[in-house]
């Protein structure tokens, strides 16, 4: 904190350049942006923050910067690793949350691209795309809540990563203010452009440390306007593996989707939220759903999969297999494989991983992770989920609310089984955060696994773009 600028002064000024709807102070108004959704991270903030526009973030970075005070950039809090919210220890940060920014500002069709503001809610895109019948292709299961802003900030990956990447890749320019309040307009939506370093990646994926992204250029595809998808049973991992890649070259990419879960982390979702069935009679080890996409020829694309199924049958690769009949039955088939957080939640404590290793090592990953968990704890359930075509697998340790609570030392035992699996993706050449980010659950976990190389270049990077930390300070790099 300036000296010259107390909290009372510096918060006079955001009422005085906000007004007082968009400036929140008690506690009984801050709650729901200082705690992460799960009920496991919680801080203090000086107060929350509601712009409006790009001009008024600039404002607020400025005035936070002259009063000393950090900025905790805030989108729709759906973080799994505590990312979004205030740390527990260390000075209460302005928490400045973009939900008010929610304007689309322009949809090009020809140009295959839309320009939003960073509130608005992930749902609310791939709608807007699809009425002009084009495709935004970023799906995880937080997408009707989840903001544009915070999927850019952790790169967010999603369902759809096996045809069409990362958020990332899915960019094409974006706005953003930096830690004097500069606005850098960078919304060309160009598909090529050679002009210098291509700035925008600095931000995506930066967790909000290095500026605060108020809005963004996005690519469109063409809209697929037929589906079809099969839910069927593996033999094991193996197998699965075995099976996509019959699927990749028997269908190329109309491939859209291939998520793998165990039947632990199946028998959750069907226990704990309503509405959800089985999608095969018997029990199972393992599960898959696989779907393909075309924006023509329905009749082709089913006989492609069935065809394709029908190999890894007579192979002796697939136990059983459903194929969805209608778009109700395909919609059901999606929502059980979108159900996986909000079961956890209830069921029981879950250590979510996020771990991606190469696609040919994930059988590999599964089982050493599974040796290496049960080393610590014998027979412990375990939920495995996960996006098996890009090789990112949330291996999920579970613990009933009885045995957690009855641990001496929960936290210890939660870093020991987190460093257990962490510790097989890198030795498989592979990363402890495929798509969730770092937040709080990672920080440790960069000194552990980043090269000194790699950190060296974040901190300069760092240095560079936010030499007096005021946005998210000690997050992301240690």
């Amino acid at each position: 904190m300036n000296d010259a600028v107390t909290q009372e002064t510096l918060l006079t000024r955001l009422l005085d350049t906000l007004g007082a709807d968009a400036v929140l102070t008690s506690e009984s108004d801050t709650a729901g942006y200082t705690e992460d959704w799960r009920g496991r991270y919680r801080g203090e903030a000086l107060c929350v923050v509601l712009p409006s526009s790009t001009e008024q973030v600039s404002d607020i970075v400025k005035l936070c910067a002259a009063a000393g005070v950090s900025i905790l950039p805030q989108g729709g809090n759906t973080s799994l690793c505590g990312g979004a919210v205030p740390p527990t220890h260390g000075p209460a940060p302005v928490i400045l949350n973009l939900a008010r920014m929610r304007h689309i500002r322009q949809v090009d069709a020809a140009n295959g691209s839309m320009v939003v503001e960073a509130g608005c809610i992930l749902k609310t895109v791939q709608d807007a795309a699809a009425d002009v019948g084009r495709l935004y292709p970023v799906s995880l299961g937080a997408e009707g809540s989840c903001q544009i802003g915070g999927t850019l900030s952790t790169n967010a990956g999603g369902t759809s990563v096996l045809r069409y990447g990362n958020t990332r890749e899915n960019v094409l320019g974006l706005e953003v203010v930096l830690a004097d309040g500069t606005i850098w307009d960078g919304l060309r939506a160009l598909r090529k452009d050679n002009t210098g370093i291509d700035l925008k990646h600095l931000f995506i994926g930066a967790e909000g440390t290095l500026g605060i992204v108020t809005a963004a250029a996005l690519k469109l595809h063409p809209l697929p306007t037929h589906h079809s998808l099969a839910w069927f049973a593996p033999r094991d991992p193996a197998a699965a593996q075995q099976i996509l890649g019959m699927f990749q070259n028997t269908c190329g990419s109309r491939l859209s989707a291939f998520e793998i879960m165990n039947r632990h982390q199946l028998d959750l979702v069907l226990a704990n939220v309503p509405n959800r069935r089985n999608p095969l009679s018997g029990a199972h080890a393992w599960h898959v759903l696989v779907e393909l996409g075309d924006t023509r020829d329905a009749e082709g694309l089913e006989a492609v999969l069935t065809e394709t199924l029908g190999e890894a049958i007579e192979q002796g690769l697939v136990e059983d297999a459903v194929i969805a009949a209608n778009e109700t039955q395909r919609a059901d088939l999606w929502e059980v494989r979108h159900s996986v957080s909000e079961a956890n939640k209830k069921a029981a404590i879950g250590l979510t991983t996020d771990c991606a290793v190469p696609v040919s090592s994930v059988p590999e990953f599964i089982d050493a992770s599974t040796r290496a968990v049960h080393a610590i704890v014998p027979g412990l359930d375990i939920a495995i989920v996960g996006h098996m075509g890009d090789g990112n697998v949330h291996f999920i340790p579970m613990f009933s609310f009885d045995a957690w609570a009855a641990l001496t030392d929960s936290a210890a035992m939660g870093d020991a089984m987190r460093a257990a699996v962490n510790d097989v993706a890198a030795r498989l050449s592979g990363t402890f955060s495929a798509e969730h980010g770092v937040g709080q659950t990672g920080l440790p976990l960069m000194q552990r696994y980043k090269a000194p190389a790699e950190l060296a270049l974040m901190r300069t990077v760092k240095a560079a773009l936010d030499p007096n930390q005021l946005f998210n300070p000690g997050r992301l790099v240690p």
